[in-house]
């Protein structure tokens, strides 16, 4: 007996729902379902509501009494307050003497521009590299145009070419010759030992 036959045997309604069964399974597991459908949504919204802009590649000359202090560059700002504070990404300030010379470069994740105050705060593996050799390392620091100072109240560390100095809070020009440790500061040096 032929199988077509066996199933007319058997009857249509008792297997006939089988072809339906299979018609559903495989439907359901469709990746084109009605969960797949649904509208992509953003995690957080790109400009914040009380931004009042956006940039991309933001540069910017940081000026005091006429006299370049450095040249700020972020890749991206968000703009508050009438354009007198910027909170950036990627931070890069190329400090420049009261000549025009280049004589060191800051770098961090973020920081708070605030053009009322000519203040930076750096935040997030903040570094100082001047021309020099030193080499100062913190989480977080201010650069103060109008005193020409540069300080923290977080831990750091300061590389010379001939020592190294720890701690928690300084004060500095930023040329990092004048430099104060706040506390728990700690220096290594290399000793000469004297040979017979």
């Amino acid at each position: 007996m032929s199988g077509l036959a066996a199933f007319r045997r058997l009857g249509w309604r008792r297997w006939g729902w089988l072809p339906l069964l299979l018609l559903v399974a495989v439907g359901a597991r469709c990746p084109g379902g009605a969960k797949a459908r649904k509208a992509p949504r953003a995690a957080v919204p790109v400009i914040p509501d009380s931004a009042d802009q956006l940039i991309f590649g933001l540069r910017t000359i940081m000026q005091d009494r006429g006299v370049n202090r450095g040249v700020l560059l972020a890749d991206s700002a968000l703009v508050y307050e009438e354009g007198t504070r910027l909170e950036l990404l990627r931070v890069h300030v190329t400090f420049h003497t009261g000549s025009g010379v280049k004589d060191g470069v800051l770098t961090s994740r973020q920081g708070t521009y605030n053009a009322r105050l000519s203040r930076l705060e750096a935040r997030g593996d903040v570094v100082i590299v001047r021309e020099d050799g030193k080499r100062l390392t913190s989480p977080q620091l201010v650069y103060d145009q109008a005193r020409n100072q540069v300080f923290s109240d977080s831990a750091f560390v300061l590389t010379e070419p001939r020592r190294q100095i720890s701690g928690i809070g300084f004060e500095s020009d930023p040329r990092l010759t004048n430099f104060r440790c706040m506390r728990n500061c700690k220096g290594v040096a290399p000793v000469k030992v004297p040979t017979r």
